[in-house]
């Protein structure tokens, strides 16, 4: 693991890679399960649970920087130590987002969230009886 990044940090590298100034791959990996994912997450981010982490490490070859991001940024400590420790990402940077979500909500700003509604959600309706 190669520390930590400020949620600004993050929010500039996002806005290089949109505007195409930035070279390296950046990935954001959200450690939460998929219902928190899917109530909001980080742009660009994807979900990969801390449960199956080791299972789907190999997803995160190649890359050049890698941003491990929980509720508080402390989980996503743990999970950036695993996947700096395995074999095909130990030439990447790999960091968690200091003070996790809460964090970046507090400095940048409102989380997007899913294009699709999490099953079971209030907005959903209720369920058919037949």
């Amino acid at each position: 693991m190669d520390g930590e990044i400020d949620p600004e940090e993050l929010s500039a590298l996002l806005d290089a890679r949109d505007d195409g100034s930035a070279d390296e791959s950046l990935r954001i990996v959200d450690i939460r399960d998929q219902r928190a994912f899917d109530r909001g997450h980080l742009p660009d981010s994807e979900c990969i649970p801390f449960p199956e982490l080791t299972n789907r490490v190999a997803e995160l070859e190649d890359s050049d920087r890698i941003v491990t991001v929980c509720p508080h940024g402390v989980a996503s400590q743990q999970a950036a130590q695993l996947i700096g420790s395995y074999e095909g990402t130990q030439e990447a940077r790999v960091e968690s987002l200091r003070g996790g979500i809460e964090a970046w909500e507090q400095e940048i700003g409102d989380l997007p969230a899913s294009d699709e509604p999490a099953a079971g959600d209030p907005d959903e309706g209720p369920e058919s009886p037949f």
